[in-house]
């Protein structure tokens, strides 16, 4: 697996080493020890599956408590993914880190504890899988505003994108829970 930095340190995209032959292709997705070796020692609890239409913009969540580090793939489509330190301790706190995810480049991105996420799918439709590192907790989960002035995520939609109740309420970063 190679480790490929961002602009966040703790953030960072996997890209796994993937076999291919006329027959289709084989790729680990997870492997606790070569996540180890990696640096990245983290426990999974939960593995989530969601489809989604173009256009639609999920995010930006995290919880507040119960934090969870987030493994994200796209086995289908393609997504523009962001993660947002929200670590008033961090020097990194208030910035962003985005990267395009899809299913040919079978590249992944891990976001730890600490961060809030969100993505908007670029093709007409996509399918993500993500691994969590605690469990849902909805009393739990914040939303920061997906278009936050002070953030200024430069989201590529050809328009307004379709968002959720929650995530249309979503709560500036200047006003938000966040980690110490």
């Amino acid at each position: 697996m190679k480790l490929i930095p961002t602009r966040l340190p703790e953030v960072l995209l996997l890209e796994p080493r993937v076999f291919g032959d006329s027959r289709g292709f084989f790729l680990e997705s997870w492997n606790e020890r070569e996540f180890e070796r990696a640096g990245i020692r983290v426990h999974f609890v939960q593995d989530n599956h969601s489809r989604s239409e173009k256009g639609v913009l999920r995010g930006l969540h995290y919880q507040i408590r119960q934090p969870q580090g987030k493994l994200i793939r796209v086995v289908a489509g393609e997504i523009f993914d962001v993660a947002v330190d929200i670590r008033r301790s961090s020097p990194n706190f208030g910035r962003w880190e985005s990267v395009r995810l899809n299913a040919e480049s079978y590249k992944m991105l891990w976001i730890p504890a600490g961060f809030a996420h969100g993505f908007c799918v670029l093709s007409e439709f996509a399918e993500v899988l993500y691994k969590a590192t605690d469990y849902y907790a909805p009393e739990h989960e914040r939303c920061i505003l997906w278009n936050d002035p002070e953030l200024h995520i430069d989201w590529p939609l050809p328009g307004p994108p379709a968002l959720s109740a929650k995530d249309a309420a979503g709560t500036r970063l200047r006003d938000a829970e966040v980690f110490q």
